[in-house]
């Protein structure tokens, strides 16, 4: 069963792991950010835009509206139009997931997808699929990184449980 701890705890890991992934953009020049590179989204700035949009879009979703699109990439010319957007929505899922008891997290979300199609799941399974999805963007975005002769930054689980354990040792 998923609880309101373990999805607090994956949300905590997204925000470190998009703040990681972020970082690792700043080392881009706006050029190299929205150059295409022929990836699923295209350019970086496109796929951190998408991750940024799905968050949106579920929580639209949770709130009992049902968007027809993704956000458009082209409203967010550089990383600096982006990175308090993904931020901000780090902390607003993190805050969240903090308020919900078991019985919120297993109500029964229903929306409608881009195609019209209509689904229904229990809302903690749709919050485990938001950090999922967030980690295999984030994957692309280090491709990506890597295309453009950028180091990438590891956003590993592992990682942060390493880094955890370290700080609970100081």
């Amino acid at each position: 069963m998923v609880t309101s701890e373990l999805l607090q705890f994956m949300f905590q890991y997204n925000a470190w792991a998009d703040r990681r992934m972020l970082d690792a953009c700043g080392a881009l020049n706006d050029e190299q950010f929205t150059r295409s590179l022929g990836s699923s989204f295209s350019s970086v700035r496109d796929t951190v835009v998408h991750l940024y949009g799905a968050e949106w879009v579920w929580n639209e979703r949770f709130e009992g509206r049902s968007p027809a699109s993704l956000l458009s990439a082209a409203g967010f010319p550089d990383l600096a139009s982006i990175r308090p957007k993904l931020e901000q929505m780090d902390q607003y899922y993190i805050d969240y997931v903090t308020k919900l008891s078991q019985q919120d997290l297993d109500r029964v979300v229903h929306y409608k997808v881009f195609t019209g199609a209509e689904f229904s799941n229990p809302l903690w399974q749709s919050l485990h699929q938001l950090t999922n999805h967030a980690t295999y963007h984030r994957g692309q975005v280090t491709t990506l990184l890597r295309q453009l002769g950028a180091k990438p930054a590891s956003t590993d689980l592992i990682m942060y449980y390493r880094e955890l354990a370290a700080a609970a040792r100081a």
